[in-house]
């Protein structure tokens, strides 16, 4: 019974027997757990079709090219260090070769502008009347019983002021939005997000007073992230690092090298299971990285973006952050990628004709919002959808 015990216990951590020249073994192996979004996909390792995913396979100690394929869908590829008793996932998320375009404005839309939450876009309309003119708020986690552009509402329209003409901010909570028309109209108002604003509040002689508010707003809510690393870590954040943005779960951090720097190995020793993928602890100023606090790895994502020292609400990062926390969004080139936190399987999703800098996720990792004429110069833009199932 003991026996039968022992060689359970050792079967369940992978190993397995067989027969080598000096006749019975014992040989260690690792687990691949093999997922996909979509589900049922073929797992290749190293050019054989080995498996389908929502497995487990045991496979020798060793490197592995691992691909995962499903007819409609773009590859997934990458290397895989495989240890002995140790689970190694293989989690892909794969985009369709030919994606869905569906609009969900049909009034034009400019200047559109995410939330600190990324789940709303306000945006501004003004080819149409000035009742019909003003800025709307798309709110990418409403669930729409007939079409995507019934998520859309007015919180203002042109007949007060020109309020289609204006450069929107939104508050660091999200329940705000500031607003500055400029021209022979200068104004600025202060603007309730839920709601139309029958009354928006006139802030322009007290723009000082709301823009320190919103100051102290960013520091306290970016002190209490940073607050809640250990010591060390802490410590290098705040003088190595110029945060881009924290993942939706705040377990992962994307910034800028603001000095180039090593960062030490804070977690020893250092955990078993955890992504393969080569690090970069030895990082370099300019150069953009993500930084996975509950794994203590560190990797570069590119060399460097355009005009990084003026990355603000109104120049946004190229890169940012998908739903799932897992994969990055990184818009350059005309065309728009997204990629594994660790820099792998880079897959381009969309390359036809949209205006640069305005890519958006929606709420629930389904689509990207673009704006776009469609190549029509003739028409005006408006937001769309890019189906990612």
């Amino acid at each position: 019974m003991f026996t039968a015990t022992v060689l359970v216990v050792l079967y369940g951590k992978g190993y397995r027997f067989g027969f080598g020249k000096g006749g019975p073994n014992l040989a260690g192996t690792g687990l691949l757990v093999a997922t996909s979004s979509p589900d049922g996909a073929q797992v290749f390792v190293n050019g054989h079709l080995t498996t389908a995913t929502a497995n487990t396979i045991n496979l020798a100690p060793g490197t592995y090219d691992v691909k995962i394929l499903k007819e409609g869908y773009l590859p997934w590829e990458k290397t895989l260090i495989i240890k002995n008793e140790v689970v190694t996932k293989a989690d892909a998320l794969l985009f369709p070769t030919a994606p869905k375009l569906e609009n969900i404005t049909n009034l034009g839309a400019q200047n559109p502008v995410l939330d600190p939450s990324h789940t709303k876009i306000a945006y501004t309309v003004a080819s149409q009347s000035a009742v019909k003119n003003g800025i709307y708020i798309m709110d990418t986690t409403a669930r729409p019983i007939l079409t995507l552009q019934s998520s859309s509402s007015q919180i203002i329209n042109d007949t007060l002021n020109s309020f289609s003409k204006a450069s929107l901010q939104w508050s660091p909570d999200g329940s705000q939005l500031l607003t500055s028309i400029p021209g022979v109209s200068s104004a600025t108002y202060l603007l309730r997000t839920n709601g139309f604003n029958q009354n928006p509040q006139d802030v322009t002689e007290t723009m000082a007073s709301v823009n320190a508010d919103w100051n102290k707003q960013k520091a306290d809510k970016e002190k209490s992230l940073t607050d809640a690393l250990p010591k060390n870590l802490k410590q290098i954040v705040l003088s190595d690092f110029k945060i881009i943005d924290w993942s939706a779960d705040e377990t992962k951090i994307l910034y800028i090298a603001s000095q180039s720097a090593e960062i030490p190995i804070i977690i020893t020793p250092r955990l078993i299971g955890t992504d393969s993928t080569p690090e970069a602890r030895n990082i370099q100023k300019g150069q953009v990285y993500v930084y996975d606090i509950k794994e203590d790895r560190n990797y570069k994502i590119v060399d460097s973006l355009p005009n990084e020292e003026n990355l603000d609400v109104y120049s946004p990062s190229p890169i940012i952050w998908f739903p799932d926390s897992k994969h990055l969004i990184y818009n350059h080139n005309k065309k728009i990628d997204i990629m594994e936190y660790d820099a792998t399987n880079q897959t381009t999703v969309y390359a036809g004709p949209f205006v640069d800098s305005y890519v958006f996720p929606w709420s629930d990792g389904s689509r990207i919002v673009i704006l776009t004429d469609l190549g029509n110069p003739n028409s005006a833009p408006n937001l769309y959808t890019v189906d990612l199932k």
